[in-house]
């Protein structure tokens, strides 16, 4: 594939990948946000209202 080089350890396995962002950025974006996404995936989270009252506090939102 054009734009898609890997890298390979002594004993021939793919151990890394290089792309060209000019050609696949848009492929990369969406590959970082999955492994970003997957990373995040246990953490605790906040509900959009308790956010929204955190934001208004201290007046960076206006509701």
């Amino acid at each position: 594939m054009k734009g898609i080089q890997y890298l390979i350890d002594d004993n021939g396995e793919r151990t890394a990948v290089v792309i060209d962002l000019k050609k696949h950025g848009k492929v990369w974006e969406d590959f970082y946000d999955n492994i970003t996404a997957h990373e995040r995936k246990d953490e605790h989270r906040e509900s959009l209202e308790t956010v929204r009252k955190q934001l208004m506090q201290k007046g960076k939102l206006i509701g």
